[in-house]
């Protein structure tokens, strides 16, 4: 802190003896909004009410959560953020595979997601290679296709129960 206000007051890093080569580098940090919002629809804000919100969790992640939960009702007067998954690892790659995990954990039903369109862009060999620049999604336009998740929990089967 005592650093963060002799900068504020015009000190340079060179004068507070900070130089970038002495600074370590010990994880990597990413994070995902997931929202409410449909990626092949230009991105367009859903609405409606929350059926099923499961959230994921385990070591190395973190949730910064906003209105999600059984009957929530999702509005278009709001941001359309439903939460914030954050994954930690030491590599980029493994941050970006506990993510991916967290992800695919994550269920919501009743509104649409762009949980499909974060999966797609973590999956890309590209993004995960760092070989991405601001046309990234523009070049691939196969990252808005949506991915159908199963919904195992709640899924009806069918079948009929008989009495005895």
């Amino acid at each position: 802190m005592h650093q963060q206000i002799k900068i504020a007051s015009g000190q340079s890093f060179d004068q507070l003896g900070l130089k970038q080569e002495s600074i370590p580098l010990l994880g990597h940090a990413m994070q995902c909004r997931v929202t409410t919002e449909d990626p092949s629809l230009d991105f367009s804000p859903d609405t409606g009410t929350i059926d099923v919100f499961r959230t994921p969790g385990g070591m190395g992640i973190r949730l910064d959560d906003g209105p999600g939960f059984p009957g929530a009702v999702i509005t278009p007067h709001y941001d359309s953020l439903l939460v914030k998954v954050t994954s930690r690892a030491t590599t980029r790659l493994d941050a970006a595979i506990k993510l991916q995990r967290a992800l695919r954990e994550f269920r919501v039903r009743g509104v649409t997601t762009n949980k499909s369109f974060l999966l797609n862009v973590l999956r890309h060999p590209d993004f995960l290679h760092k070989h991405v620049t601001t046309s990234f999604i523009g070049q691939n336009p196969d990252l808005l296709e949506k991915t159908q998740s199963k919904d195992r929990a709640q899924k009806v089967t069918g079948t009929e129960f008989r009495k005895n």
